[in-house]
């Protein structure tokens, strides 16, 4: 009979708790992850957008940004609850056994509450935190132009405060075998 996870975390009961994840994990993979898929909703219809994103670190909150009118902005006013998603994904790895095809795959899953950054100031360093993650020789002012106020405008900058976090990392060599079946030719391996 399945769970009942109604009034329970987002985090709560993992299925496969020996795959989770420590804190300095998930920052750790949070801070060289490259994409972000971010997911709202409205109207009990659910959307997921791509995005790069950034940890920022010393406050807990995970950065992104969109065009200042769409979708995005328009679910997070209605409903400032979101969740994000980040992954890694490896080998596919054959079984002899038909349930237990599986995938290498590092994650993190975040819950929080995103709300639109108004303060100028606060846009333009959360905008420079997320190209210096991925950019990190380059610099305002001297590699690129610096941010300015009519870009800003027309750009929506999100901080999601980070509720709770999980991580998991399956990177087993091989999927679970049966003795039951005949084995699989290492060329499946490959």
């Amino acid at each position: 009979m399945p769970r009942d996870y109604q009034s329970q975390s987002p985090t709560a009961f993992q299925r496969r708790p020996h795959l989770t994840k420590d804190d300095a994990w998930i920052r750790a993979f949070l801070k060289v992850a490259q994409v972000g898929h971010i997911a709202t909703s409205a109207d009990g219809q659910p959307f997921l957008n791509p995005s790069t994103f950034w940890y920022d670190e010393e406050h807990h909150q995970i950065v992104f940004h969109s065009n200042v009118a769409g979708r995005v902005r328009s679910n997070i006013e209605t409903n400032p609850k979101v969740s994000m998603e980040a992954s890694e994904l490896g080998r596919l790895l054959p079984s002899n056994v038909a349930l237990e095809f599986s995938l290498q795959f590092r994650s993190v899953v975040v819950f929080g509450t995103a709300h639109i950054v108004s303060d100028a100031e606060e846009a333009k360093r959360l905008l420079y935190g997320l190209i210096s993650k991925y950019f990190p020789a380059m610099n305002a002012g001297r590699e690129y132009r610096e941010i300015t106020d009519k870009e800003l405008r027309a750009t929506s900058v999100y901080a999601i405060q980070i509720e709770e976090w999980s991580g998991k990392e399956n990177w087993e060599q091989r999927a679970d075998q049966s003795d039951e079946w005949p084995p699989l030719d290492e060329k499946w391996f490959e």
